[in-house]
Formats: C-alpha cells, sequence, structure tokens
C-alpha cells in the first residue's frame, strides 16, 4: 500500500511539473541560413591571423537575423593545442516571433573573447575539443524613443564545442578528400548581468566537406541552434529552435612562404 501511495505522489509530482514547465515556457522557430566566411593567415610556424564574416538570415534568406565579424590572433603551442585571442562585432537585428531586444530594435554588441583549441586523433577519426570566455557589451536603449543604444551592460559566457570529422575516403583529409563533421556547442551565461539565460544556447551541426587543396576548404549541411532569450515574455521564458542550414568557406593562406622566398 505504501509503495502504491508514493508511485502515485511521483506521477502525480511529473504531472504538475510538466504542466507548470509548459505553461512557463514559450517555444519558437525559425528557419535560418548561415553563410560563412573563415580565413587563416599563417605568419610562422607559431603565429597566426584568424579572420571570419558570418551573414545569418532568418527565412533561410529573405530576413536579417544577425551579422558577425570576428578578428583574432592564434599562437599555436604545439601541433595539438592553439590559443587564440581576438575581438568580435556583431549587429542583432530582430527576427522571429518574439525580437530578442524587448523593444523590438537591431543592436550591436562588442566582444573580447580568450579561446584553446585541443585536437587529437583515433584511428581515422580528428576530434577536437574548443573552450572560450567571452565578455560581451550587448548595446540596449534606457527608453523606446532612442534611435541608437546608450547602454552596454557587460555581460560573460562560456562556451564549450566538441566536433568530430572523418575522410569519405583515405585515412585523413587531405587535399581532394570530401568529409563529413559533426559538432555541439553549449553556451554558458555567467556573472552578475547574467538574466533567465543561464543556459544562452546550444548549437548542433552536421555537415558534409570537401578540401579541394591546401587553401581553400567548403562545407554545407544542417544546423540546430537552441536560444534562451534573456527576459521572460507575460511571465514565460522564451526559447527558439532555429533549424536550416550552414555554409562554411575557409581559406588558408600561408604568408611565412613569401617571407622565405
Amino acid at each position: 500500500m505504501k509503495q502504491k501511495y508514493l508511485l502515485f505522489t511521483a506521477i502525480l509530482f511529473i504531472s504538475i511539473s510538466n504542466s507548470y514547465s509548459q505553461n512557463t515556457r514559450k517555444n519558437e522557430r525559425n528557419d535560418i541560413g548561415w553563410y560563412n566566411y573563415f580565413g587563416t593567415f599563417k605568419l610562422n610556424n607559431k603565429y597566426s591571423i584568424h579572420s571570419e564574416y558570418q551573414l545569418r538570415r532568418d527565412n533561410f534568406i529573405t530576413d536579417k537575423q544577425q551579422g558577425l565579424l570576428r578578428l583574432g590572433l592564434n599562437y599555436q603551442l604545439n601541433p595539438k593545442v592553439q590559443f587564440r585571442l581576438g575581438y568580435a562585432w556583431i549587429e542583432t537585428y530582430p527576427y522571429g516571433e518574439t525580437p530578442i531586444n524587448g523593444m523590438g530594435k537591431d543592436f550591436t554588441e562588442h566582444r573580447a573573447f580568450q579561446m584553446v583549441t585541443l585536437t587529437d586523433k583515433i584511428s581515422k577519426v580528428d576530434i577536437s575539443h574548443r573552450f572560450m570566455l567571452e565578455q560581451r557589451w550587448v548595446g540596449r536603449y534606457s527608453n523606446a524613443s532612442l534611435s541608437t543604444e546608450d547602454e552596454f551592460p557587460l555581460l560573460n559566457r562560456f562556451r564549450y564545442m566538441i566536433r568530430v570529422q572523418i575522410p569519405l575516403k583515405g585515412d585523413k583529409i587531405e587535399n581532394k578528400t570530401p568529409y563529413i563533421a559533426a559538432y555541439d556547442e553549449l553556451f554558458i551565461g555567467f556573472g552578475k548581468n547574467v538574466n533567465e539565460n543561464i543556459f544562452d544556447q546550444n548549437r548542433i551541426g552536421l555537415v558534409l566537406g570537401y578540401r579541394f587543396n591546401n587553401t581553400l576548404r567548403i562545407e554545407a549541411g544542417y544546423l540546430n541552434q537552441t536560444l534562451q532569450l534573456g527576459r521572460e515574455v507575460t511571465n514565460q521564458n522564451v526559447f527558439q529552435s532555429n533549424n536550416g542550414f550552414i555554409i562554411n568557406t575557409n581559406f588558408s593562406f600561408d604568408l611565412s612562404k613569401k617571407e622565405n622566398k
């Protein structure tokens, strides 16, 4: 009898919890397309410059979602460990049912970041772990009448990404090699200015890639972005489920060879 009572209590608790969770959570869906450029300029065996621009669109291509420009300096400690310091500029637009900015305006973000990437290889599989800290000065408006942001509070965020990739021919990814890659990245907000979104977002990607030569590599595939807004709307936490495709164009230029010549 006691066991039945405990089972009934557990079922009731789970039902109430699920009901409460559904009532306090608002789920939205967007169709996205991300079109990305990445460029690496090798200066010598230790140092290189990283550059990238990401054009992110809603409704696959027709509407603005976000633009991101990022620059960084790489230091290659050894073949398996790379450090990066850099700066990013981001412009976010009011897209979807519930804009990220509470006043429905676009806003600018300035970001400093520190990153370390660890790489390894198990048989034919390349594995990388990327750890990143970000200091984000996110623009906001103190009142709706303003046309530009007048406040830039500091938000902190930690990111971790694991990525695996495997060649579709041969034992390693080299010139004229197709490959497949999958990755998952978790974003966690922290610090005194963190709001509702301690869990900030998660990204899952599955791409098919082709390395043409030492300079050019292209990837295209599926992307899922689960994002939580930092504010409540009608006493509900807002979650976006953004699904679509991603295209990455990767360039690598070895400037050290020109210096040696």
